[in-house]
């Protein structure tokens, strides 16, 4: 089970990038996460041929199951790091989907 969060273009590039790496702190001390471990990727997006694209930011974290992906998602600690998500998504809410590799 993948969660992946899609961050639209920002409306200021450098403070975006400012918030999200304490946002990236906010999530290694809200799930316990050690902050040399990262059990995620982050993929920034380049304009390409047809310009800039729509997302800015991709971020994917894995789970081993469904159950532990709703328990995680679900607790105090991940519902703040959503919400400060959201406050600094500055060029829109981020596009939030859940999946699960075939």
């Amino acid at each position: 089970m993948k969660v992946t969060v899609l961050y639209p273009q920002p409306l200021n590039q450098e403070k975006f990038e400012s918030d999200y790496n304490a946002h990236l702190k906010l999530l290694h001390e809200k799930t316990g996460i050690p902050t040399d471990v990262k059990p995620y990727s982050i993929t920034r997006f380049l304009s390409g041929p047809e310009g800039k694209p729509p997302f800015h930011l991709m971020f994917i974290m894995s789970f081993e199951s469904q159950e532990q992906l709703e328990k995680t998602m679900s607790s105090p600690g991940m519902q703040e790091v959503a919400a400060d998500a959201t406050r600094i998504s500055t060029g829109g809410a981020p596009t939030i989907l859940i999946g699960e590799t075939i």
